[in-house]
């Protein structure tokens, strides 16, 4: 198999935001564009950190007075599963499709462990070693 590289594969569709942006329109952006992270930059496009959906869970557990939002009110309830059968190959384009990062691995309506986009990445990292540079 060829060598497949970074410029093959990434988005250059990229949504920054600055340092003085407000964390509230972050996620407002995040959530309406359906990204998982905004690039942080200066005025001159120089990058200077990023923000990610994994930082907010951060934010929200730092949170001072702590909110009493219970779980429900933000879960998704129709949730797409995997059985542990299922092709590696059908479970990522389905994560590609709904742009899930996390899958439910399911035995009838027993969940026995989840798939995650990190999962599928050391999967492929083993498969093929990299020709040398």
């Amino acid at each position: 198999m060829d060598d497949i590289f970074v410029g093959q594969l990434m988005s250059d569709d990229v949504y920054t935001a600055t340092k003085d942006t407000l964390v509230e329109d972050a996620a407002e952006t995040m959530l309406s564009e359906g990204i998982g992270s905004l690039v942080v930059v200066d005025d001159d496009g120089h990058l200077e950190g990023i923000l990610t959906t994994t930082d907010f869970v951060d934010i929200v557990a730092k949170s001072k007075p702590k909110a009493q939002t219970t779980v429900e009110r933000y879960m998704t309830t129709d949730v797409i599963t995997a059985g542990a059968q299922d092709s590696i190959r059908d479970v990522a384009d389905a994560m590609i499709e709904h742009g899930f990062h996390h899958m439910p691995v399911v035995d009838d309506d027993t969940v026995i462990g989840v798939v995650t986009t990190k999962d599928l990445t050391s999967y492929i990292s083993t498969v093929q070693t990299p020709s040398p540079a």
